[in-house]
């Protein structure tokens, strides 16, 4: 377990590895008793440090919904994270990549809620009822913790992963927006183009079978912590496709059939190029 008091030591040296570009090792190495528990906790004393500094919330991400990425992860159950008002980038335009250390994209379905969703026993047909809209999103995510461990080169656990707010670092909002009963969501598919070659390809049902059951997952999940999601915030469902590497110059374009295309370029340096 990690003492109450070596938190806000950890969200510090995490804010020190995002505002220098140098990574820290991973907590599970330093803490191998660590537990999901401690994890979060680490996240959420991040997240308050952010707050305290005049941060905003403006939603929630949720991550590690494929599958896939749980078996990898050697985990049973999504992750999550908090977006915060600096993390949004307006589409089809340039994104400076000294915003970030070592950046990844993905792509993934939004859903702008209208009312709020208070667990336990949040449901699909609740978080479909409380949705205004949904949206194509693709998220920048990132690693603030070493991804492999430069003394043991062992890779990072999902503790870590957690800490570091669930990898988030970045959301870009574009095409259009529909409401939640005006397509099958589970069918919403998407194109991840990097410089004219498509890189990944997904549909949202990759997403736990349909990407609003990782919404329900949140509320849930947040419950027994006394907190639940709030009209107006945005909540990313979780990715439908494998992170794209992202580097210097790189145009991407996600293009969602129906719900629309939205492009950006990333431009300038990683801050972790300078220390990779």
């Amino acid at each position: 377990m990690i003492p109450t008091a070596a938190l806000a030591g950890l969200a510090g040296e995490l804010q020190a590895a995002e505002a220098s570009g140098i990574q820290i090792a991973p907590l599970s190495e330093r803490y191998p008793g660590m537990t999901f528990a401690d994890a979060y906790a680490v996240q959420r004393a991040w997240v308050e440090l952010k707050l305290e500094a005049g941060g905003r919330v403006r939603g929630h991400k949720i991550g590690l919904t494929s599958r896939a990425m749980q078996l990898a992860s050697q985990i049973t159950e999504p992750d999550y994270g908090t977006l915060l008002a600096s993390m949004f980038y307006e589409p089809n335009g340039d994104i400076p990549l000294s915003d970030f250390v070592a950046p990844k994209v993905e792509v993934e379905l939004a859903f702008l809620l209208r009312t709020d969703l208070k667990g336990p026993e949040v449901t699909v047909f609740d978080v479909l009822r409380a949705t205004e809209y949904v949206t194509p999103a693709a998220e920048i995510i990132d690693a603030r913790i070493q991804r492999t461990s430069a003394q043991t080169g062992k890779p990072r656990r999902v503790f870590d992963t957690i800490s570091d707010n669930a990898a988030n670092a970045g959301v870009i909002v574009g095409g259009s927006a529909v409401k939640p009963d005006a397509i099958d969501l589970r069918w919403a598919a998407a194109l991840c183009i990097r410089n004219g070659v498509i890189e990944e390809t997904g549909v949202a049902a990759g997403v736990l079978g349909h990407p609003a059951q990782g919404i329900a997952w949140l509320a849930n999940r947040l419950a027994p912590h006394g907190e639940h999601l709030k009209a107006g915030e945005l909540v990313l469902a979780g990715s439908f496709t494998r992170p794209v590497d992202i580097a210097s110059g790189d145009v991407f374009t996600f293009d969602y059939g129906p719900l629309g295309t939205f492009s950006c370029r990333f431009a300038g340096q990683a801050r972790g190029a300078a220390h990779g």
